[in-house]
């Protein structure tokens, strides 16, 4: 009887293929991020379960006889450091940590030939417990192990083919430069979705205005923007807001004072329009906003006194 694991590179560029295929229509189904349980069930490739993660962040399923399928980060918890930080290095690319410190171990060594074999792989990043943002395909480009770390590089997608069709690049540095610019255009998204996963988390998928309970419906709104000083993406400084009341608050129709009171512009309180406007706006004048029970997690006031005056001047 035939060893249903055998088969060498063809067989593993096979399972790949399944595994960035499954990735494709799962996303496609049901958004960008993707629940744990879902991802440990995988796929069926010719009868064999392959799961796409397991317990350890270098993961390595049985159908595939040396390289890992996928590298997996831990996902943030609000108030508790990560067991490590994957980081930027200075080369622009991600730098993902070795298993434990010996760069021997089978793990590190998977990684290695995955360097050498030009192999891709599927890099999955935390972003609440949970639940995962897939990026894929990922290569491990670089090995540091005066660090205990490998560099990793995303290759373009078919989503980044508009930002990267009028980037100029010499034939001799069009690889490396083209995976740079997609790596730092990955992290802003993983860092966008990051923070609002963790907002809604914190506001039980709950419009903090006018309690909406559809999360593809809600976003995570900055009190101090990005580019602020303290602007940082952390929950204190979040809203779970519905699309609605998002752009409402980011026009400064809508304001919120330190006391957690929501205020509607004076000019827009006066206006006779229809029932939306009525009861999707006017009549949130002077209601309460709906915040954590967790006063970690509560808005900032001192952030939101500051945003406040900016609606007053609105007014």
């Amino acid at each position: 009887m035939a060893d249903p694991y055998a088969g060498g590179a063809d067989r593993d560029a096979l399972v790949r293929t399944a595994a960035f295929a499954f990735l494709r229509d799962q996303t496609r189904l049901r958004g960008d991020v993707l629940p744990r349980d879902l991802l440990a069930a995988g796929f069926q490739f010719e009868g064999i379960r392959v799961p796409l993660l397991g317990p350890q962040g270098i993961f390595k399923p049985a159908v595939l006889p040396e390289i890992p399928l996928s590298i997996t980060t831990v996902p943030v918890i609000e108030g508790r450091p990560r067991p490590y930080e994957d980081e930027v290095g200075p080369d622009g690319l991600l730098r993902y940590r070795y298993r434990g410190t010996d760069s021997n171990h089978r793990d590190n060594v998977g990684l290695r030939l995955a360097i050498g074999r030009r192999t891709p792989l599927v890099y999955l990043y935390g972003l609440v417990p949970g639940q995962y943002l897939p990026i894929w395909p990922v290569f491990v480009v670089g090995d540091h192990p005066d660090e205990l770390s490998f560099s990793i590089a995303v290759e373009p997608g078919r989503e980044l083919a508009a930002s990267l069709a009028n980037y100029d690049l010499s034939t001799e540095t069009e690889t490396a430069a083209r995976r740079e610019y997609a790596t730092r255009i990955v992290l802003q998204r993983m860092h966008q979705l990051g923070f609002r996963q963790r907002v809604l988390r914190a506001y039980r998928e709950t419009c903090a205005v006018c309690r909406l309970r559809h999360a593809e419906l809600l976003d995570a709104a900055h009190i101090l923007p990005d580019g602020h000083p303290l602007g940082e993406p952390v929950i204190s400084n979040g809203l779970a807001l519905c699309k609605l009341h998002h752009a409402a608050f980011d026009r400064s129709i809508l304001g919120i004072r330190p006391d957690l009171t929501i205020e509607i512009r004076a000019d827009v309180l006066e206006e006779h329009d229809g029932p939306m406007l009525l009861h999707g706006l006017q009549g949130f004048n002077g209601a309460g906003l709906v915040v954590p029970k967790r006063e970690d997690l509560r808005p900032n006031r001192d952030f939101l006194a500051e945003r406040y005056e900016l609606f007053r001047r609105a007014n």
